[in-house]
């Protein structure tokens, strides 16, 4: 592996001809299912979705990234192919919660104690596995954020439901790395978007999630889609906590916000995934300027410490937009790695 090796955070932009774009870029990422949004009949839709999947996956090998996902491609958000297949859910009568923009927007209501009926995933790590020969990460939705994604009519608190939702994320890793990952992601947005309760259960959840599992396992936090959720704070309301927390890699966005990287240096044990490319534009960034974001971190983690990342999905990018960035993530992060050439390798604390 490359030193400062380059990843997506999960997401790529789905072909036009698979799902419809127009209707996905003017809602919010759909908590429930969203079937509308295919363009393929069903009897064809997974064939489809393997074409385009392992378009995503050809795409990566060409700008040249070191870790690969599967783009997401097979899902309609980040979150409810997975949180749909739970049980204990009542789809056909979903509640409303919400959103972090103020929208209220349709979530699945929890009747019953949420359970994981079966693998979900696994059959798209193991395309994935199958289709390439380089390092591949997949991302589930974290436990505490899809408890912020569900309305729920049956717990007696929303920290004992979460903990069931960790549960159930639990087993699905274990069955991610039995299949051949090399890296799993849990999304946990939410955290940002409600940093108290994520101190008061959030933590508990993750660790839950991550229980005797022993393979290499990340997080991602962020601010939300770019695309979706404009302006940026100055900090993060909810990062420093993560170093208590059994995760080998943080995922965080530096590049649209500007963030201070020196709030890094609070998290001395983990990896970082660091966010390079800012989302909200559709100008590609020069190898140089993905360079220059690539140093700002350099005063406060060892480079052994440091993947080269996107802020966030880039599912609502233009594809040739999202190609291009790829391109200049990666010669961004040569260009970094050429200047450290030589430098006396640092011992790493966090697995890259």
């Amino acid at each position: 592996m490359n030193l400062i090796p380059t990843s997506l955070v999960g997401s790529l932009p789905q072909p036009e001809w698979l799902i419809d774009r127009q209707k996905l870029s003017h809602r919010m990422p759909p908590r429930v299912r969203a079937e509308e949004l295919w363009r393929i009949p069903p009897e064809f839709l997974e064939q489809a979705q393997n074409d385009a999947t392992r378009l995503a996956i050809c795409q990566q090998e060409r700008a040249g990234l070191d870790i690969l996902t599967d783009g997401e491609i097979r899902r309609e958000s980040y979150s409810n192919r997975f949180a749909t297949a739970l049980d204990g859910l009542d789809l056909d009568h979903p509640g409303k919660v919400t959103s972090r923009t103020g929208h209220s927007i349709p979530v699945p209501r929890v009747v019953g104690k949420i359970r994981r009926k079966h693998p979900v995933e696994v059959r798209d790590l193991e395309f994935l596995r199958a289709n390439t020969d380089r390092a591949v990460k997949i991302t589930l939705p974290g436990p505490f954020t899809m408890s912020q994604q569900a309305l729920n009519d049956y717990y007696a608190t929303d920290e004992e439901m979460a903990l069931d939702y960790a549960a159930a994320v639990n087993e699905e890793i274990k069955d991610l790395f039995a299949a051949g990952a090399d890296i799993v992601q849990i999304d946990e947005p939410w955290m940002e978007a409600h940093p108290e309760k994520a101190r008061r259960f959030g933590l508990a959840a993750v660790r839950r999630a991550l229980q005797g599992v022993t393979g290499t396992t990340a997080l991602h936090i962020c601010f939300g889609y770019a695309a979706l959720v404009p302006g940026r704070p100055a900090a993060y309301s909810f990062l420093e906590e993560l170093e208590d927390s059994p995760v080998d890699q943080i995922s965080i966005e530096t590049a649209q916000s500007a963030l201070d990287c020196a709030v890094l240096a609070k998290l001395p044990s983990k990896a970082i995934i660091l966010g390079v490319l800012d989302l909200s534009r559709h100008e590609v960034e020069t190898a140089e300027t993905v360079a220059a974001r690539i140093r700002r971190a350099l005063p406060y983690v060892n480079p052994e410490r440091l993947i080269a990342a996107p802020d966030c999905g880039m599912k609502y990018l233009p594809g040739e937009v999202a190609f291009g960035k790829m391109k200049s993530l990666v010669a961004g992060a040569k260009v970094v790695r050429n200047e450290l050439a030589g430098r006396p390798a640092a011992r790493s604390r966090g697995r890259p």
